[in-house]
């Protein structure tokens, strides 16, 4: 039996959907039970969802929309609620993608979480704990939506040559996300380089950063840290890491050339691969 406690709808996306949840249910004169039949779950999931103690999936919403007549009231609260799994410190982050024209990142050790495979996401956000990790990786598939929108952001990914022997979560894994990244030469949005050993030292020596444009507000940088991120439009640290954005550019191979080592190092290392065009 799930106690029944008052929520503040404003404390969190999830305590906005389980009060929304409960006011649709308790006007369709429905028990918990009654509703968890209807949608495949137990009265004991409905209630956690009522008590924002348990994360919801996209499916879960599909189902207890159309089982309320919710006219897609709660599936509208689905890209909010994914986005509250992400940590508190990332959340600014993935809110500054989705407003975004214009996103240039550069990543030493893994493939941008914008450009994951479900299986590579799986393996990286599982590698020291597995504390709700199908809601992790639901959100972070989640933020690749904006790749897929009407009027999807320009993405350039520079991406270390490191990352392409990193192998996480197996080989089949690797090959799988190495072919992810040659698709995007189908897209002329989606923009990956790769920057090679030869290169020597370089302007991103100090780690992953990002830097956003917008199409009404100044430029953002962010720099990701290991347990949190910093956002800035300081004029000055923005230039510079868009000056390093730049020469990370300029060092690393173009976008054919790249292609063509990602499937050179798929096929070598993680087994055939598709030929590049």
């Amino acid at each position: 039996m799930v106690n029944i406690k008052e929520l503040d709808p404003g404390a969190s996306p999830l305590a906005y959907f389980g009060s929304e949840l409960r006011r649709l249910r308790t006007g369709a004169e429905l028990t918990l039970d009654q509703l968890g039949r209807a949608v495949f779950l137990t009265g004991s999931q409905i209630g956690q969802f009522e008590n924002a103690v348990l994360m919801p999936k996209l499916e879960h919403l599909e189902r207890l929309d159309a089982a309320l007549n919710a006219d897609g009231a709660l599936l509208r609260l689905w890209p909010l609620i994914s986005r509250s799994a992400l940590p508190k410190w990332f959340q600014k982050q993935a809110n500054l993608e989705q407003r975004a024209t214009e996103i240039y990142t550069f990543n030493p050790q893994l493939v941008h979480g914008l450009l994951q495979t479900e299986r590579y996401a799986r393996a990286v956000l599982g590698a020291m704990h597995s504390n709700d990790l199908d809601t992790r990786v639901v959100a972070r598939l989640e933020r690749q939506k904006i790749l897929k929108r009407d009027e999807p952001p320009v993405l350039w990914a520079v991406l270390s040559e490191a990352v392409l022997y990193q192998e996480i979560g197996g080989k089949e894994v690797m090959r799988e996300q190495l072919a992810r990244l040659l698709s995007f030469r189908a897209n002329d949005l989606v923009n990956v380089q790769i920057l090679p050993f030869s290169a020597g030292m370089h302007a991103g020596l100090l780690g992953a950063f990002t830097v956003l444009r917008f199409a009404d507000t100044p430029d953002v940088a962010y720099q990701e840290g290991y347990d949190g991120g910093v956002a800035t439009v300081d004029g000055a640290k923005v230039r510079d890491r868009a000056l390093r954005y730049d020469h990370l550019q300029a060092a690393a191979l173009s976008i054919e050339e790249s292609a063509e080592l990602i499937a050179r190092v798929m096929k070598e290392r993680y087994g055939e691969g598709p030929e590049v065009a």
